[in-house]
Formats: C-alpha cells, sequence, structure tokens
C-alpha cells in the first residue's frame, strides 16, 4: 500500500471512541492533527471500564487533534443522527467513519438471553449501518472520504459456531454491511474496509473478561497503526479489503511486532475468527 498523506485536517467520526481500540485509533490520528469526532455511552467513569468520552477528548486534544465529545447509542437513530449534525457543525464535514463499537457475549443459545442477542444485533449490525447512511451525505464531499469496520473476514468454519452462535453471526453480519458498503458505494468513490486483530487486543474489556487473556494479547496501539494505514490509502482504490492488523503492518514495512505486546517475550494468543 501507498500512503497518500496523513490524517491532518481531516474529520473522524468514531464510535465506542471513549477507551481501547477506538480510543487509540482517535488519538493516532490525532497525533496528524485530525479533528475526531468521539460519539460512545460513557460520559461518566464506570468503576470497572476506565475511559469516558470527555477523557478521550482531552487526551485527542493534547496529543495535537481537535475533539468533540458526544454521548451517543448507536442504536438510536436520532442521536446518531443528532451527532452527526453536532460534528459537521463544528468541523464542516466528515471525511471519515470508523464503525468500532461492538457487543460481546461468548455463550451459546441456551445461555444468551434475548435481550443479549438483540444488543449484539442492534450495535454491531444495525448500528454499523445507521451510522453510515448517517455520515454518507458528508463522505460523499469529502476528497478521500473512507468507512473502516472492526468486522473479521468472513470465514464459515464451523468452530466460529460452536460456542457463541449469536456473536459470530453478528460479527459475520457486521462484516457483510462493510462489504455491502463498499460495492455499493465504489462507485462514488467512498472506500469501505473491515479490519480485525490477528491476537488478542489488550483493553479494558478483556481485562475484564479475562484477565490471563489480556496477559498474552498485544496493545490497542497496533490496530490504531493499522487502522492509519488503511485511512491513508487512497478510497478510489483501496476499498473492499477484510484484512488482518499484523498483515497491513508487514505490508507497511513493521518488522518490530515486540513493541505492541503487553507483556514482554509472550506469545500473544490468536483473535477468534482467526485460522492459525
Amino acid at each position: 500500500m501507498v500512503a497518500i498523506n496523513n490524517l491532518s485536517g481531516k474529520t473522524l467520526f468514531i464510535t465506542g471512541g471513549s477507551r481501547g481500540i477506538g480510543k487509540a485509533i482517535a488519538l493516532r490520528a490525532a497525533r496528524d492533527g485530525a479533528n475526531l469526532i468521539i460519539a460512545a455511552k460513557t460520559a461518566v467513569a464506570d468503576p470497572k471500564l476506565a475511559g469516558t468520552i470527555h477523557e478521550t477528548a482531552r487526551e485527542v486534544e493534547a496529543a495535537g487533534g481537535q475533539a468533540l465529545a458526544v454521548v451517543v447509542d448507536v442504536r438510536d437513530e436520532a442521536m446518531v443522527q443528532a451527532a452527526v449534525a453536532a460534528g459537521v457543525e463544528r468541523f464542516g464535514g466528515i471525511d471519515i467513519l470508523v464503525n468500532n463499537a461492538s457487543a460481546i457475549a461468548l455463550s451459546g443459545v441456551a445461555h444468551t438471553p434475548m435481550k443479549r442477542f438483540d444488543l449484539m444485533f442492534d450495535i454491531n449490525v444495525r448500528g454499523s449501518y445507521l451510522c453510515a447512511q448517517a455520515c454518507l451525505p458528508y463522505l460523499a464531499q469529502s476528497a478521500n472520504p473512507h468507512i473502516l469496520t472492526l468486522a473479521p473476514p468472513i470465514k464459515l468454519s464451523p468452530r466460529w459456531f460452536a460456542q457463541h452462535t449469536a456473536y459470530t453471526t453478528s460479527k459475520y453480519a457486521m462484516s457483510m454491511v462493510a462489504m455491502g458498503l463498499a460495492e455499493e458505494l465504489r462507485a462514488q468513490g467512498i472506500a469501505s474496509n473491515a479490519l480485525w486483530p490477528r491476537t488478542y487486543i489488550g483493553t479494558a474489556a478483556l481485562n475484564v473478561a479475562g484477565p490471563d487473556m489480556a496477559l498474552r494479547a498485544r496493545k490497542p496501539e497496533i490496530m490504531a497503526d493499522a487502522a492509519w494505514e488503511i485511512l491513508t490509502q487512497s478510497a478510489a482504490s483501496y476499498t473492499g479489503q477484510f484484512v488482518l492488523d499484523e498483515d497491513v503492518l508487514r505490508q507497511a514495512g513493521v518488522t518490530d511486532f515486540e513493541q505492541y505486546l503487553v507483556t514482554p517475550g509472550c506469545v500473544p494468543e490468536l483473535d477468534l475468527f482467526v485460522e492459525g
């Protein structure tokens, strides 16, 4: 891949940007001098999960970017539309949408209540679709518009359905939205790609779900660096791709992956949907 420039002056709408991968992507863009619309639910600190939209906004501005923190539940159409409008009013448009917000439940059919099933599909699938729809008029006016969805390559291996049918189906449906957007918007020059981590990523959520897993993970910065590589490509030519963070960075010439390890010297564990 050949980067066309950097993200200076670009406006990014990032869902789930209060912590973890979304926050890391925001901070990487901020270092270029980008404008960040931090759209997430957490406005008040949660004792179990560190990070709020306001904390991320302050860190973005300290890193060299401009920030607008907006409370958004991506399931709520009115809230999404209002957040997009507020971002456009503040920054004059939207160049990039990062569909990062996601819900997870690694449980089988008998142990996944319908309320949790609906949450995953409403956030992962409907939320990604809704945010793309809301941003589309402004992306169409951008010089290099991108949609980046954090969703896996679709490989219909039975192993990924055996323990968590609902979650797998929701993430693959999220991937299908990304593919549909790529093909539908290709003629308009709006790129849509999907990015997924090769290994577990050590986020606050993973620390809560499985502290031992978090020790065998990589830092969110690997996803942020990979996202930056994608978002600085020509939207007209780089679209419809389903890529892993490590593959993107190797193609960009990165050889030192030790820098991303949560635990120095460890062998990071492969993430879900990655076939070894």
